[in-house]
């Protein structure tokens, strides 16, 4: 059977690089989409075809006979349904996060490019990963469920748009509603005008103000104890940022395998572009923004300056600003980063202050690939699939 990749964009393009690597003898004759504006001609060698087209090629039989992965974010992916129906094309399947996950376990465990969460060994003090973990000569850590902390703050506006599906959130999960200094309601009891923040520049930073508050009024905060024993336990306690609608979900097997690792940051899988990285900012971001960030770099983080265009000229990015770590490596990053950003919107035309565009939350998603690709090697970088709730 042939499989068809609904989609042309990073979930598609992932999607069929995993199954050339997983599923070669599977043939992709061709990516579909809606509509071609907006999208490649050719994605990974592979035509891309409107619907319309290809549905005028196929009679009503043959249709049946094509296996249609629907490969596009989960908020659209109802209306790909309907229309695939309606062209006759009734045999597809969504690809949901936790699909898309599992697949991206599957493929970086094979290819070892981005290590996954999953696809570590060990768990537990008890278990067998843990044993052949040991017996190879690799440190783990009993996992201690009572003294392990966890805070992941997931950011809320209010304009965010009401979810059709109930989340049950676990306790280690806080709201904090971003942008709260420019309007007078109130949706979470943490909010990010409180203590040192940028609340009024949400218009441009988005969830990121979010993130400056965790860093401020959270990972700066000296640990409950004095010694250095209990500086170093605080510091190894695990902070992190998601979205409303975008989050990880932990399991305690997942739990387990951060702490008995001494996993440092847990990132979502990141998606393909091609052919490299730059096709996101060229989508995103003003060419005049581009170049206040490429000289804040040059200025502030030159050595980061100089190994960009390695960063650039690849196809992986990190996307969607949800990230988990341990505090003084979070804290590491935030430190790195937000110096950056100010100097952006000191050199940005308009300046930062004078707009408000969504255009440094796209950029903090370049400078987080920049920033842990650049340490992958001094950092233990493990990887989950986010999840989107509709």
């Amino acid at each position: 059977m042939k499989t068809i990749i609904y989609g042309a964009q990073g979930y598609a393009l992932g999607v069929c690089e995993a199954m050339k690597t997983l599923y070669p003898e599977r043939e992709i004759p061709f990516f579909m989409v809606s509509s071609l504006e907006g999208n490649p001609a050719v994605l990974a060698g592979i035509p891309v075809k409107e619907i319309a087209d290809v549905s005028a090629s196929f009679s009503d039989e043959e249709k049946k006979e094509l296996e249609v992965i629907i490969a596009t974010p989960e908020n659209v992916q109802q209306e790909i349904e309907e229309t695939l129906d309606g062209y006759g094309f009734c045999n597809h399947s969504r690809l949901t996060s936790k699909l898309w996950g599992e697949l991206m376990d599957a493929f970086h465990e094979k290819s070892g490019k981005f290590k996954p969460l999953a696809g570590d060994g060990a768990a537990d003090a008890g278990d067998v990963g843990t044993a052949k973990a040991r017996s190879a000569g690799v440190a783990v850590k009993a996992f201690d469920k009572d003294n392990f902390r966890l805070n992941i703050f997931f950011a809320r506006s209010h304009k965010d748009k009401e979810l059709k599906t109930k989340i049950v959130r676990p306790e280690y999960m806080h709201a904090i509603q971003v942008g709260t200094a420019n309007t007078d309601e109130r949706i979470a009891d943490i909010t990010d005008d409180t203590g040192d923040n940028i609340s009024a520049k949400n218009g441009n930073y988005c969830e990121i103000t979010g993130l400056y508050w965790i860093w401020k009024n959270r990972l700066c905060e000296a640990g409950n104890g004095s010694s250095a024993e209990e500086q170093d336990k605080d510091n190894e306690n695990y902070f992190g940022l998601a979205q409303y609608r975008r989050s990880f979900e932990l399991t305690e097997d997942d739990l387990r395998k951060l702490f008995c690792n001494d996993i440092d940051v847990l990132l979502p899988y990141p998606l393909m572009y091609e052919p490299d990285i730059n096709k996101h900012h060229e989508r995103y971001l003003k060419n005049a923004d581009w170049k206040a960030l490429l000289t804040a770099l040059e200025e502030l983080r030159p050595e980061y300056a100089e190994y960009f265009p390695k960063v650039l000229g690849q196809q992986y990015m990190y996307n969607y600003n949800v990230i988990l770590a341990k505090k003084q490596v979070l804290k590491d990053y935030c430190d790195w980063l937000f110096p950056v950003l100010a100097r952006v919107e000191e050199l940005s035309v308009p300046k930062g202050s004078e707009r408000s565009d969504r255009y440094i939350g796209y950029m903090v998603e370049t400078l987080e690939t920049l920033y842990f690709m650049k340490n992958r090697d001094g950092l233990k970088i493990a990887h989950k699939e986010c999840m989107m709730y509709v």
